[in-house]
């Protein structure tokens, strides 16, 4: 996802280089960011917190997407694609945070 998220990033304006396309980026490298760091906790209860703030940057990575999409910033069968594979990733991070949390 963040691979693709780059190269959604490079039709962005340059002006909004700092801006937009920056969080969309920070966002993107969040989501596997926290969920590896999670993954070296002691304990299962911290894992989840961690994944939970996964699936947080994921959801704000959904809504910068349709912000560039809406403002023009980004074609939206660019941005559809990419919603559609953040969707699938919210779905699996809400899978393994409910794991987790069961077995706390």
């Amino acid at each position: 996802m963040r691979f693709a998220v780059y190269g959604a990033a490079k039709r962005m304006p340059k002006q909004e280089e700092y801006r937009l396309t920056a969080q969309m980026i920070r966002a993107a490298i969040s989501v596997p960011a926290n969920i590896a760091e999670g993954h070296t906790r002691a304990t299962r209860k911290d894992f989840a917190h961690f994944v939970s703030i996964a699936r947080g940057s994921n959801a704000e990575l959904e809504t910068l997407l349709l912000l560039a999409e809406r403002t023009e910033l980004l074609p939206a069968d660019v941005t559809q694609s990419l919603i559609a594979k953040s969707d699938e990733i919210a779905r699996m991070l809400n899978k393994l945070h409910a794991r987790l949390r069961a077995t706390t």
